[in-house]
C-alpha cells in the first residue's frame, strides 16, 4: 500500500494551478494560533505557518496559479475573523489569490458536500471535518466526474466572489 502524498508533494508536482473551495464558518477551533488570536496575542502568519508559506510560495514562483475561495455565512463567525485577520499575512503574502462569497449569494451553486483541493484540474484532495470542523482525514481521487464537479463549483463561486482586499466582515 502506498501512502497518500503530502501536501508538499501536491504542490511540487502541480504544473498550473491549484485551487481550493472552504464552505464551513469554522474549522479545528483547537488550533492554538486560534486560541492565541481569540486572546489577543499578535500572530506574524508567515512565521507561524512558515512551512505552509514555503511550500505556496515555490509552488506560486514558478508560475502555479493558486486559488482559494471561502463560502461563508453573514454576519461571520468568529472563526472567519480569524481566517480574514491572517490572509493577508499569509495567503496573499505567498501568492494565493482569495476571495470570499457570502453563503447567500451561493444559493443556486451547485456545490460539493465537502471542502476541496484540485490541483491541475483532475486531482482531487477532499477534507473531512467532523461537526466541530476538527479534521479528520482526506480522501484523494482522479474520478474525472469528481473534478469536473469541483472544477465547476469552484469557478462558479470564484466568479460571483470578492476579492479579498475588497471584501468587508459584515
Amino acid at each position: 500500500m502506498t501512502r497518500p502524498p503530502t501536501f508538499e508533494e501536491l504542490f511540487r508536482d502541480c504544473q498550473r494551478t491549484a485551487v481550493h473551495l472552504e464552505m464551513r464558518d469554522a474549522y479545528m477551533k483547537s488550533d492554538p494560533a486560534f486560541i492565541d488570536w481569540k486572546a489577543g496575542v499578535v500572530l506574524d502568519p508567515s512565521e507561524r505557518w512558515a512551512d505552509w508559506h514555503a511550500i505556496v510560495t515555490e509552488a506560486t514562483s514558478r508560475g502555479v496559479e493558486v486559488r482559494r475561495a471561502r463560502v461563508v455565512s453573514t454576519p461571520v463567525s468568529e472563526y472567519i475573523r480569524f481566517e480574514y485577520d491572517v490572509t493577508d499575512g499569509l495567503n496573499i503574502a505567498a501568492g494565493e489569490s482569495v476571495r470570499w462569497l457570502p453563503r447567500r449569494s451561493a444559493t443556486d451553486i451547485a456545490l460539493p458536500g465537502n471542502d476541496f483541493w484540485l490541483f491541475d484540474s483532475h486531482l482531487v484532495l477532499v477534507n473531512h471535518f467532523d461537526g466541530e470542523g476538527e479534521n479528520m482525514e482526506v480522501e484523494l481521487t482522479e474520478d474525472p466526474e469528481v473534478a469536473k464537479l469541483c472544477e465547476s463549483a469552484f469557478e462558479a463561486v470564484w466568479q460571483r466572489a470578492t476579492p479579498h482586499a475588497a471584501f468587508e466582515l459584515a
